[in-house]
């Protein structure tokens, strides 16, 4: 039998039952499954092991990144100080970054670079892979890029530009980081324990990553695909300590997965944290609104995307549409379902070649709906 540790409310046992199953069935090296509802935490589980070796055991301190499930939560902390701006979304990008006008974008606005409809999916000649690790220069050889298709015109999900591209709009007209911002307006009064750069101090709660032996799951490539992905330079050449430290708001949040079912909470309860207003309702509207819906380009989907978050078009967050969720690389996912103040993570160690819709966590979905 699966070593299953945690909570589950009575009435929701069946969601145990998938979730140790996934473990019986040798899906997992280690995981976590959380859930709350109307406030309530209902389920908090953990199972197997945060290392390789399996010397350790997988508990509720444990810390994994969570990759692109990332932007759900860094949309949060732009829509909460995204007031600050007289046109909100409708800003111009460049009126923020002046720079950034540069190669025929003087006119996206914040809202169509939050929903991927820029164009700056990844760079088609190299640069060095360790600008990745530098936020700012990365930021900067963004600034002076030509989009790939004309910004507006189409969309197709930027997996790791975007985190540089908000964090450097961010930074520059709040004169904070996006991570800053997450822990001292969010996670600190709230007691949620969920960082975008990670202190050192915290590293050694960091579960180990198994990488996925496939490739993601991409579809029929393209130009847009290749330039995303499948360079040599399109990601860092190196991890570890640095790329936990430095904030990368679309890809390297670590939490468990209790905080993250807390910040997804923000979407299942109109912009509140645990009863506390950290958006407006105006605000949390404009952060919800459908701007895209379509063929994505990336994606091998129908997407459908707000202001950085994913909405349901494709039912794979449980049933209803107006559920904002987001996914990350190799299976993390989670969900803030507003109709039923209802919000739920997956988060696990053991990466499969799922962009979204893994089965595991789509499993674990169904049977906590089951249970309602």
């Amino acid at each position: 039998m699966a070593d299953i540790r945690g909570k589950v409310a009575a009435g929701f046992e069946p969601v145990r039952d998938v979730f140790e199953a996934t473990f019986e069935a040798g899906e997992e090296l280690g995981a976590g499954f959380a859930a709350i509802l109307d406030g309530e935490v209902i389920i908090d589980l953990q199972g197997g092991y945060a290392d390789r070796a399996k010397e350790k055991l997988w508990d509720d301190r444990t810390l994994v990144p969570i990759y692109s499930t990332t932007k759900g939560i860094s949309a949060l902390v732009i829509a909460s100080v995204i007031g600050e701006l007289n046109d909100d979304y409708e800003t111009r990008v460049s009126e923020i970054w002046p720079e950034f006008a540069a190669a025929g974008k003087a006119e996206v606005t914040l809202g169509e670079m939050l929903s991927h409809q820029a164009g700056l999916v990844g760079f088609v000649e190299p640069i060095d892979p360790e600008l990745w690790l530098d936020p700012p220069a990365l930021a900067a050889a963004l600034a002076e890029l030509e989009p790939m298709w004309e910004p507006g015109t189409a969309h197709g999900y930027h997996p790791s530009t975007w985190g540089y591209l908000a964090g450097e709009v961010v930074k520059r007209f709040t004169g904070r980081s996006l991570g800053t911002i997450l822990r001292e307006d969010f996670c600190e009064p709230g007691d949620v324990d969920f960082h975008i750069g990670l202190p050192e101090s915290e590293h050694d709660r960091v579960g180990d990553i198994m990488r996925p032996r496939e490739m993601p799951r991409l579809g029929e490539i393209n130009e847009y695909k290749k330039a995303a992905f499948l360079t040599k330079w399109a990601s860092p050449s190196r991890g570890g300590s640095d790329w936990r430290t430095m904030e990368q708001p679309a890809a390297n949040g670590h939490g468990s997965a209790r905080s993250v079912a807390e910040l997804y909470g923000v979407y299942a309860n109109g912009g509140m944290l645990k009863g506390k207003r950290v958006i407006s309702e105006e605000g949390f509207a404009a952060l919800t609104k459908r701007r895209v819906i379509g063929d994505d380009l990336i994606l091998p989907f129908v997407t459908e995307f707000a202001a950085g978050v994913m909405r349901n078009n494709l039912g794979i967050y449980g049933p209803n549409p107006e559920t904002l969720a987001h996914s990350g690389w190799g299976g993390s996912l989670a969900l803030g379902d507003p109709d039923r103040q209802l919000s739920a993570a997956y988060i696990m160690n053991r990466q499969s070649g799922y962009l979204q819709g893994d089965p595991r966590a789509r499993r674990l979905v169904d049977a906590l709906y089951g249970c309602l």
